[in-house]
């Protein structure tokens, strides 16, 4: 299940990635796929916390 998660959470990422790379590119900021990897990292560690922070607070809604 993880792993479905983490792969829909790059899912989202790469579907605003054109929007940071502009955002980067506006700020001056070169980005390349080498540099791209430890953010998407970091992104999916992100993601899966707030995920699991939601899926508790769903939970503790329906007690």
């Amino acid at each position: 299940m993880q792993s479905d998660k983490t792969m829909q959470f790059m899912q989202i990422a790469m579907k605003y990635l054109p929007e940071a790379k502009q955002q980067l590119d506006d700020a001056g900021v070169e980005l390349s796929l080498e540099m791209i990897q430890p953010f998407m990292s970091l992104f999916t560690k992100v993601m899966s916390e707030a995920y699991e922070m939601g899926k508790a607070d769903a939970l503790a809604e329906k007690e």
